[in-house]
């Protein structure tokens, strides 16, 4: 079975590339540029390969009743206040693809509607992530073109915080079987080895996990999140997999032919 590679910006994913990193800042920009900045530095310093933010058309994704439910927060006392001020509009984004491409990271956007396309459209992302509450919204996801386009296939719990006896990483295999595509991970554990487990013990080409500056922060995503040092440890633990998974051919080193010539009993 043989899966393609797909193209993000400059960089291949899927079997044989290096993992390929996200970090979802998401709404956790809590509405605030520099926050945004912040993380998108942070994801830079680890060497992350892309950056990932949330667009919605507030009224299109939540009903009016949703919107009008009482809901207090720093933005206001409804639901539609804090939904509205976690919106970055065209300056916000403008101001963030100025400063990723200064930067040199990736970034891109999961669109909740298609409005947020057409408005994510004006900025040329490379890719766009499809949420896991949109994939039965078949007017945004455009089904019949999907088997032709590039396409990595995330498999993910959508609990935040997900438990670990709800993971099931064995679905990585399963999906790269049944849809022969490359697959990946999107995580909101709240701790590390189970991403690093879904590259080393399940192949998976590109993981996702939302990051914070800190996750006693306000907002509801800051919880599943990961906080600088927790990039760290991803970052270093996939890179070094990278190095020490090798490339399956056995050979002998030549810093051990001196322990051979040592130790090796002649005959």
């Amino acid at each position: 079975m043989e899966i393609r590679s797909v193209r993000i910006g400059k960089k291949n994913v899927g079997p044989g590339n290096p993992c390929f990193i996200v970090g979802e800042i998401g709404i956790n920009h809590n509405g605030d540029v520099a926050i945004a900045k912040k993380l998108i530095d942070h994801a830079v310093h680890y060497k992350f390969d892309a950056v990932k933010f949330q667009k919605r058309t507030v009224d299109v994704v939540y009903s009016k009743e949703e919107l009008d439910k009482p809901r207090e927060s720093p933005f206001g006392t409804t639901n539609r206040d804090l939904k509205i001020a976690l919106e970055f509009g065209y300056e916000q984004y403008e101001e963030i693809d100025r400063y990723c491409k200064a930067k040199g990271i990736i970034w891109f956007t999961s669109p909740w509607d298609i409005a947020s396309v057409d408005f994510c459209e004006q900025f040329d992302l490379p890719c766009y992530k499809i949420a896991s509450a949109c994939l039965t919204d078949h007017e945004l996801l455009a089904v019949a073109t999907l088997k032709d386009c590039s396409l990595v296939i995330l498999h993910c719990t959508s609990t935040y915080p997900a438990i670990h006896e709800e993971l099931n990483l064995s679905v990585i295999d399963t999906l790269r079987r049944r849809y022969q595509r490359p697959i990946g991970y999107s995580g909101h554990e709240p701790d590390l080895p189970p991403t690093i487990m879904a590259v080393v013990g399940y192949g998976a080409c590109l993981v996702e996990r939302h990051i914070t500056l800190n996750r006693a922060m306000w907002g509801s995503d800051h919880a599943a999140s990961i906080e600088p040092r927790g990039m760290e440890i991803i970052s270093k633990y996939l890179r070094l997999w990278e190095v020490v998974r090798g490339d399956g051919q056995k050979r002998v080193y030549s810093s051990e032919l001196p322990i051979r010539q040592k130790l090796r009993r002649l005959r």
